[in-house]
């Protein structure tokens, strides 16, 4: 029985390594190094067979090469021009700090590449235009990478939003909450833009969107504080966000970087006829007690001494090989993404109303489009 079940094992892979080198696969880079970027590329390795990632780059070149070592990636640069110039790959994906974020899309859309971009798109929304415009120019594809589009468990709960399951919707409720960014650069306004809301409020407005067929959102009020990182930041790191949409439903987005524990995402849908309440790690959890604790257990947990939760496929859970595999196909097939520039644009413009209303203590009406340096100050400069 082991022997067969060997051999069937056995003639799944080879079925597989012959499925991959007769299907046609997209050549792409990956921008980064960091934490995003392991997700990434641990999607496309399992999940995305259709691409083929052939370089990578770093700000710091033996980063870099660490990086491509790790994951066998045939190329690596610390220098974007080059890359674009000599790597081959038709799809960048650009996983860099926001601040990056405006100059490597628009060197890329001059490249002729076509774009996927984690959150958010840009750091201000002048950037957002040109980086939407760049690529409308070049005819090259720009996909904002809002995985929650994408989750399985908030895909099932849409579709059945979809069938009549609640009836009508009156409001939406998401929550994202850790004990604070993987990157240190986070912290810093003039490269991030922003705090919580930047790094995880804008998952939550992008779900809002996506459950309500784009309405647009009217007016948005909001409160926001430094309640833990105080003197490592002046970003907030707690903040809710409250947005009423054209067809009268409320979003309340509930965001932080205070909350110990490991991580938390949920959502809960309410309709007049039924409630959804969808948590995104919890049921695909192995609930634990260890006395000596072990490896890993899920993002931000800071122990796994005593009762923990032990996460199956977190990254598969959190939708990113879906999005990912979308966009390759996007690209192979010249289909439109199903979450554009013009998304990630959009919730940009939300963030700066929850800046601008939790300093005035007012709700703010969109349209909204202050020129500031960084959606932060419409915060910080009115405190």
């Amino acid at each position: 029985m082991f022997d067969f079940l060997r051999k069937m094992t056995r003639a799944r892979y080879i079925f597989c390594r012959y499925l991959k080198q007769k299907m046609r696969r997209t050549k792409l880079a990956i921008l980064g190094s960091g934490f995003i970027a392991d997700i990434h590329i641990e999607s496309y390795a399992r999940f995305v067979p259709e691409a083929e990632v052939v370089a990578v780059y770093s700000r710091d070149l033996k980063k870099a090469e660490a990086f491509a070592a790790k994951h066998h990636i045939p190329q690596y640069y610390n220098d974007i021009d080059e890359l674009l110039e000599k790597s081959g790959a038709e799809v960048v994906d650009i996983c860099l700090p926001n601040f990056l974020h405006h100059p490597a899309t628009m060197k890329a859309a001059a490249a002729g590449k076509h774009i996927i971009i984690e959150k958010p798109l840009a750091v201000t929304l002048e950037q957002a235009d040109e980086m939407i415009e760049a690529c409308k120019k070049a005819n090259v594809k720009l996909m904002y990478a809002e995985e929650l589009c994408f989750a399985p468990k908030y895909e099932r709960v849409r579709h059945m939003v979809k069938e009549g399951a609640v009836g009508d919707i009156y409001m939406l409720k998401q929550g994202e909450k850790h004990n604070g960014p993987h990157s240190e650069w986070f912290y810093d306004k003039n490269l991030s833009g922003g705090g919580v809301l930047m790094d995880m409020g804008c998952h939550a407005i992008a779900w809002f969107r996506w459950m309500l067929n784009n309405a647009k959102a009217v007016s948005v009020y909001a409160t926001m504080a430094t309640v833990y990182h105080k003197g490592r930041t002046v970003c907030e790191d707690n903040s809710v966000v409250i947005i009423e949409f054209e067809n009268g439903v409320i979003g309340v987005a509930e965001n932080s970087w205070a909350k110990h524990g490991g991580m938390d995402d949920r959502a809960e849908v309410y309709g007049t006829g039924g409630v959804v309440y969808a948590d995104l790690f919890m049921g695909n959890a192995a609930v634990s007690y260890s006395k000596n604790g072990y490896g890993y257990a899920m993002e931000k947990a800071d122990t796994t001494i005593g009762w923990s939760f032990t996460i199956f496929e977190e990254v598969f859970n959190q939708g990113y090989p879906h999005e990912l595999r979308h966009f390759i196909q996007c690209v192979q097939n010249d289909t439109t993404p199903l979450v554009t520039g013009e998304d990630g644009r959009a919730v940009l413009e939300i963030m700066y109303a929850a800046y601008a209303s939790a300093a005035e203590g007012k709700k703010i009406y969109l349209p909204f489009h202050p020129k500031v340096d960084r959606p932060i100050d419409l915060w910080l400069n009115k405190k």
